[in-house]
């Protein structure tokens, strides 16, 4: 499942993080690559234990943890301390699957997360540059993505993707990954389909009776199905 996660960062915290990020200094993207990805990557990243990386990523959690969709798409157990890259004059990120399992280098907690869902937390608009869409391939076909800065794409972390080459200006963004509270993508789904009619049946007639038996349904299934 692809899920485009509007408006996680308002206007005013993007020019936060940019002018942030902007005054960083970074490093070459391929010195935290693993050996496969580092022959397809081109790219900037800032390092791990940056300051900046530390206070947008703080910020990015605390507005993810409040924010409804993402919680009802991702159902997090963890998330991985959001990392953040930089592509212009050409840079690109060919294709490659994430790693399965992800070990922390900052923070205090520094125990495995399993990759279950990918995040990209686009950081500028695509006005600002040509090229730079992710491009991500999976049962249901091929898919380019480019959003309006501050929204967000999750997507299994098992899918093959790419980011094209950035022809024109600076693409900017965060990104990380999720260890779900339900392991099994399809069961996912369904529990995200699920949550969302509740919450449209609940605006169109909050008092059916109906609601407290589908509530209970998808609680017994996030029971049967959830890893805690």
């Amino acid at each position: 499942m692809l899920l485009h996660v509007a408006n996680v960062l308002t206007a005013e915290e993007v020019a936060r993080c940019r002018q942030l990020l902007d005054a960083a200094d970074w490093a070459d993207g391929r010195l935290t690559a693993g050996y496969q990805s580092a022959r397809a990557k081109h790219n900037l990243q800032l390092p791990d234990d940056h300051p900046a990386a530390r206070e947008i990523g703080a910020l990015i959690l605390d507005k993810l943890q409040r924010h409804p969709t993402f919680m009802a798409g991702a159902l997090p157990r963890r998330i991985f301390p959001p990392l953040f890259n930089r592509y212009a004059s050409g840079q690109s990120f060919g294709f490659h699957v994430d790693n399965a399992v992800r070990y922390p280098r900052t923070g205090d907690d520094r125990n495995p997360v399993r990759t279950d869902l990918s995040a990209t937390l686009f950081l500028c608009g695509p006005e600002d540059y040509d090229g730079g869409e992710l491009v991500i391939e999976d049962s249901f076909g091929t898919h380019s993505v480019k959003l309006p800065a501050g929204d967000l794409i999750l997507y299994p972390a098992s899918s093959l993707h790419q980011v094209t080459p950035v022809t024109r200006g600076e693409r900017v963004a965060s990104f990380f990954w999720i260890q779900s509270l339900v392991r099994d993508e399809g069961e996912r789904r369904l529990l995200f389909d699920l949550d969302i009619s509740i919450q449209s049946l609940t605006q169109a007639n909050a008092e059916h009776p109906a609601l407290v038996q589908l509530v209970g349904v998808y609680h017994n299934l996030l029971r049967r199905w959830s890893e805690v």
